[in-house]
């Protein structure tokens, strides 16, 4: 709790510096209220865990990655609610950005955001500009195009997709973002990590995918049925609910089995174990995949 606290002490200044005037009150006020909802910061907790557990964290720059990283997921959250792709109103259990300050001002929220990651990594780059570098480098890869979340996201106007490449883009690409980003911050090797971050994100969005399908608005505080709707790809849609509940269950396997070798293994491993527990169906979900 002490480095999520940190965390968000942080992240509070970091947004600060992007929302203070001249910046135009009803912009400054939307990016705040996209950043602080109620989202439960997977990446940069992952981000955290990883550079403890390697030891030799630079606590700067540790603090700033994790801003980064939030930063930028939280921007593809915005983009991926407007009226252009899912159309969704409602995020986290509250009007989504659109949905309360217009699609003008989204679109723009999401854009300073995008910049915003990068000049928080900036920020931290006096102390250790090799290390700031290497973060920089990652997050571009991880982001942009030919396979960062943004090109994931470009795969869902495609006619053919290979589902699981495109959940790997637009979804785990960000995770390896944040174990790798962890590495890099204690100068350890951060390939290493990738394939932590990689089934980490998959089982994610697989379970995201199962929810989509089989919770509600209510369960889920955001939009229900939207793949379906919208003929997203989807591991559901493409093997079905039980195929696709094996596929999660797999996916968290080999998240636990991806912790490397680091200074603290075994604390690296309970924090990850304890990070899938929030991945795992809802007791009404997981009823209703049982019927399927």
């Amino acid at each position: 709790m002490d480095d999520l606290a940190h965390f968000e002490k942080n992240l509070r200044k970091v947004v600060a510096r992007l929302t203070e005037a001249p910046c135009p009150p009803k912009l400054a006020e939307a990016i705040e209220y996209s950043v602080f909802g109620s989202g439960n910061r997977l990446r940069p907790r992952l981000l955290l865990a990883v550079a403890k557990s390697c030891g030799k964290m630079e606590k700067e720059l540790c603090l700033h990655g994790a801003a980064a990283v939030e930063l930028m997921h939280s921007a593809s959250l915005v983009h991926d609610d407007l009226p252009a792709f899912d159309n969704a109103d409602v995020r986290r259990g509250a009007p989504s950005v659109h949905a309360a300050y217009g699609v003008a001002t989204a679109v723009l929220v999401g854009d300073a955001l995008l910049v915003g990651a990068f000049r928080a990594l900036t920020e931290a780059a006096t102390k250790c500009p090799e290390r700031a570098h290497k973060l920089m480098k990652l997050l571009t890869e991880t982001t942009g195009c030919p396979a960062g979340i943004i090109a994931g996201q470009a795969w869902e106007q495609e006619d053919n997709v290979e589902v699981l490449d495109y959940h790997r883009m637009k979804t785990a690409a960000l995770f390896e973002m944040a174990a790798m980003g962890g590495a890099i911050c204690s100068n350890q090797d951060p390939e290493g990590f990738r394939s932590l971050g990689h089934y980490i994100g998959m089982a994610y969005q697989t379970a995201d995918d199962l929810r989509d399908e089989l919770g509600d608005t209510n369960d889920l505080g955001k939009p229900s049925g939207k793949d379906k709707a919208l003929n997203r790809p989807s591991v559901v849609a493409k093997m079905g609910v039980k195929e696709a509940s094996s596929l999660f269950e797999v996916f968290l396997q080999k998240a636990i089995d991806s912790v490397p070798v680091c200074n603290k293994p075994e604390e690296l491993t309970l924090f990850v174990k304890e990070l899938l527990e929030r991945f795992k169906l809802s007791g009404n979900i997981q009823s209703n995949s049982n019927k399927n």
